[in-house]
């Protein structure tokens, strides 16, 4: 099981807690959330209640990664992110990650006070990422995705799913270690959703031991997501007992940090997972 992760001055112990990352999208066209937090007040205060339902990160992205959606300029995105993520730090010193693949956007956010990279393209859309990782020595989130949002839910096939998925992670987790990242500060994430089908999404929960075994802190994001509406006929809105379900699956299978948007539900949930996974054999 992965041992120890540092973010910036915070040192945490993986057989001891599991991080939940709080998602705040600061988007108007996001799938489940879209248009709550556009206003940087909003938004601000949403994350500093996340922090007191039990957050331990929260994850700010201004542009929307659901199937199907177009990229924004960067310009745009740092106008979403930057005054949120200024904001948080005005108020709280807990660890904000920036959910964007634009190296320009990771800059600016960077700048304003975020800690981490959580680069949904696993650091191959935007060479100049690496810079940006060589300039900061940056933790950074590397997940897996097989295609852009645009089209990367148009019938997504693998010959083998888990095997491609590990080696593509692997390989990237070399590349960021290389470019800066800190050793203790590399983190995997499989992409739920993110060009795999529902049961695709399926088997990788069942499976993360796999990828956990790597030595890699494995992060996964089954917030709302939907094969959970797939499964259970249900609207984003009408997800949560579903994703619960399927962040403790992940907990007890390895996963070291889970992507919520209901983080006080969620909170309880992975902490009694990881009861269940470290519990005496």
């Amino acid at each position: 099981m992965q041992g120890k992760l540092t973010i910036g001055s915070r040192n945490y112990d993986l057989a001891k807690k599991v991080l939940v990352l709080g998602v705040l999208n600061v988007t108007p066209d996001s799938f489940s959330d879209g248009g709550l937090f556009v206003e940087p007040e909003k938004a601000v205060r949403h994350a500093l209640q996340m922090e007191a339902d039990g957050a331990d990160i929260i994850d700010v992205g201004g542009e929307s990664t659901r199937p199907g959606s177009l990229p924004i300029t960067p310009e745009e995105e740092i106008r979403r992110i930057a005054p949120v993520i200024k904001g948080i730090r005005r108020h709280s010193d807990i660890p904000v990650s920036i959910d964007t693949w634009k190296s320009g956007v990771a800059g600016t956010a960077v700048a304003e006070g975020a800690d981490i990279l959580n680069d949904t393209s696993g650091l191959t859309r935007d060479a100049d990422m690496l810079k940006v990782l060589q300039d900061n020595k940056l933790p950074v989130i590397i997940m897996h995705s097989k295609g852009t949002p645009a089209e990367m839910q148009f019938n997504p096939r693998y010959d083998d799913l888990m095997g491609e998925i590990t080696r593509f992670l692997l390989v990237q987790a070399q590349t960021a270690r290389k470019a800066g990242a800190p050793e203790d500060g590399i983190i995997i994430d499989p992409g739920i959703g993110f060009g795999k089908t529902v049961e695709h999404n399926f088997t990788i929960i069942r499976r993360l031991s796999e990828l956990a075994a790597l030595g890699y802190p494995v992060a996964i994001g089954p917030s709302r997501k939907s094969f959970i509406g797939a499964a259970l006929k249900l609207d984003a809105n009408q997800r949560l007992e579903g994703t619960l379900a399927a962040a403790a699956a992940a907990v007890v299978n390895g996963a070291a940090l889970v992507r919520l948007h209901d983080v006080k539900a969620g909170r309880r949930a992975v902490d009694i997972a990881l009861r269940i996974r470290e519990a005496e054999k």
